[in-house]
């Protein structure tokens, strides 16, 4: 089996990184940064949201584990003294692999070629410098014109991100959804939009349509992009899923008792 490890760079990160490559090798493991099998991420969710994006075009071949150097992450949820045991049983293939949904975004542009970007958590919407005004568009009909600060779209596993600081709901991340949430919408006696979260199974989709011609600041997980001459915003749950090597129970509503409600 070939494998790949991504470090969050610290120093500890990259000890147990080193430790890892060792182990594994020492199990006849072949490392391989181009066409691994496995990706070990040791650090937090963000360096496993690095990882995904290192390996985005090779996400049928791939599954992806964390160990956290910090906080207990939703996707890293091996603790550094357990490496001896994960090595093991990676050496053994003792795991099965999970599949969870991604948000395909589509930007399209009056004169230029389309841009696709695939989200592990989330992609954002914002104005650089005035109130971003959008149409929405749900499965082709006009929904609403929102104004306001921006607008976030969220897959199941990225809804205890972003989104949830935005006030939308936790969905199971099995669930093959996406959510649109309201990043400080303008409602008054003029301006109205739904003022919830609004969350759509697999086969609608959302698109967004500028009024005014403008740049636009988006975010695809942590990758930060200018977008000029938009036409358009299209987000679809994605074709591609992203794999997961589960080698023990993910209790996922415990994760966010102990991440949001459990006292330290």
């Amino acid at each position: 089996m070939k494998f790949s490890i991504q470090s969050r760079r610290d120093a500890q990160s990259n000890e147990l990184m080193e430790l890892a490559k060792t182990y594994l090798q020492d199990f006849g493991l072949t490392y391989d940064e181009e066409t691994p099998e496995i990706v070990v991420s040791i650090g937090g969710d963000g360096t496993l949201l690095h990882a995904f994006h290192r390996y985005s075009h090779l996400l049928d071949q791939v599954a992806f584990v964390g160990i956290h150097t910090g906080h207990l992450g939703f996707y890293a949820d091996w603790k550094p003294s357990e490496l001896e045991k994960l090595v093991l049983s990676i050496a053994k293939k003792d795991f099965n692999v999970v599949e969870y949904p991604l948000l395909e975004v589509k930007v399209e542009h009056h004169n230029a070629e389309s841009n696709t970007y695939l989200a592990l958590n989330e992609a954002t919407v914002k104005s650089p410098d005035v109130t971003l005004v959008m149409d929405v568009e749900l499965n082709g009909n006009q929904f609403e014109r929102f104004r306001g600060d921006g607008l976030c779209v969220s897959t199941p596993s990225g809804s205890t991100a972003y989104n949830k600081a935005l006030g939308g709901a936790i969905i199971h991340p099995t669930l093959a959804a996406l959510q649109v949430t309201e990043i400080a919408s303008i409602n008054n006696r003029v301006f109205r939009t739904v003022g919830s979260p609004l969350i759509l199974p697999a086969h609608h989709h959302c698109v967004l349509r500028p009024v005014n011609e403008q740049n636009f600041n988006m975010t695809v997980d942590h990758l930060q992009i200018t977008q000029g001459d938009v036409k358009a915003i299209a987000f679809n749950v994605a074709n591609e899923k992203v794999r997961f090597a589960r080698f023990r129970p993910f209790p996922f509503w415990e994760r966010v008792h102990e991440s949001f409600v459990a006292n330290e």
